[in-house]
């Protein structure tokens, strides 16, 4: 007997969206996309985008923490869950830019904004919308967590060679491979929590993470990989005049510290970067109460209060003297 692709009980089972919706994107590209939380649509809106070889199922953990106040949309990036995989030339950032806006304009209600967080490939996608207007427009904050601007492959730690350029070519091959990932096994949890997750991961997020990334066809997951070799978005970072905060694993070696530190050096109206300690670069899994709380932090002050306030940040980042401390790093622990 098969077994399914994801698992099936527990917190990091993922839970039956209240309405499901196909979007599509500026080139015809269909996404898979579920609306979760509270009919009322004066709840606070948030929109969540998963990383490279995931899929919805990845929020999980984070949807069980806000949808029960929070009309949460989460869709199935192109080639991963049940969106169609791309075709020739659907490879690209611009697409992955194309695809966030037009969920922020399908999805959401006219004139509705929302806090826009994106994990690792979807902190990628945030960055390549940047000045996009839909992003300008429905965005009231965004999230960049456990994800980088560029030189992903030269920085990434995964395997533990001085030599960067050796570091990389390794780490080319190794993401870029087309053939399939294969079952489950005990060695693949090891190795999946080796490179991806904090050393006292839970067998139960372990397994979760491993049925998800398992999933993701071979094909897309190199198609991927290759965009994502030559990532980057450095320029677009300044772009991001909305409120936004960083999160990270101090454990990550896909993504190591660095990249957060210098994405909110870059971003004009950083609102705070989040190490959380011990942990690796699955960190929606591995802390869903810490990155939920960053998530109603900017709801609260960017969201929420925005009916009251007259101030628009997509325009231009907030003058100096706001009391908000921007680039200041919160320490979390596991």
């Amino acid at each position: 007997m098969r077994r399914a692709p994801y698992v099936t009980s527990g917190p990091y089972a993922p839970p039956t969206g209240a309405h499901e919706l196909t979007v599509t994107s500026a080139d015809g590209a269909r996404l898979h996309a579920e609306l979760h939380g509270p009919a009322d649509p004066a709840a606070p809106a948030v929109v969540l985008v998963h990383g490279w070889t995931c899929s919805t199922a990845f929020w999980a953990p984070v949807l069980r923490e806000l949808a029960a106040d929070h009309r949460v949309i989460v869709y199935d990036q192109r080639g991963h869950g049940r969106s169609a995989a791309p075709g020739p030339g659907g490879y690209s950032t611009d697409a992955l830019a194309d695809d966030l806006e037009a969920v922020l304009e399908q999805a959401l209600e006219p004139g509705r904004r929302a806090v826009v967080v994106g994990h690792s490939m979807g902190g990628m996608t945030v960055m390549a919308a940047a000045g996009r207007p839909a992003l300008r427009e429905r965005a009231a904050a965004v999230v960049l967590c456990s994800t980088g601007a560029s030189r992903l492959v030269e920085r990434a730690r995964v395997v533990p060679l001085r030599s960067e350029r050796a570091r990389a070519r390794i780490h080319r091959a190794i993401l870029g491979a087309r053939v399939p990932m294969g079952p489950v096994t005990p060695v693949a949890k090891r190795l999946l929590r080796y490179g991806t997750m904090g050393p006292g991961s839970a067998p139960a997020m372990v397994e979760a993470c491993a049925r998800i990334v398992h999933a993701c066809p071979g094909a897309v997951r190199a198609g991927w990989a290759h965009v994502m070799g030559g990532l980057d978005l450095d320029a677009r970072v300044g772009l991001l005049t909305m409120p936004a905060a960083v999160i990270v694993g101090a454990a990550d070696r896909l993504t190591p510290p660095e990249h957060a530190r210098a994405i909110a050096a870059a971003l004009p109206h950083c609102t705070g970067l989040t190490e959380l300690p011990g942990l690796g670069h699955m960190t929606p899994v591995e802390d869903p109460g810490a990155v939920s709380g960053v998530i109603r932090r900017l709801v609260t002050d960017h969201l929420v209060t925005e009916d009251t306030e007259d101030t628009e940040y997509g325009d231009a980042p907030r003058a100096a003297g706001t009391g908000e401390a921007p680039h200041t790093v919160e320490e979390r622990t596991s």
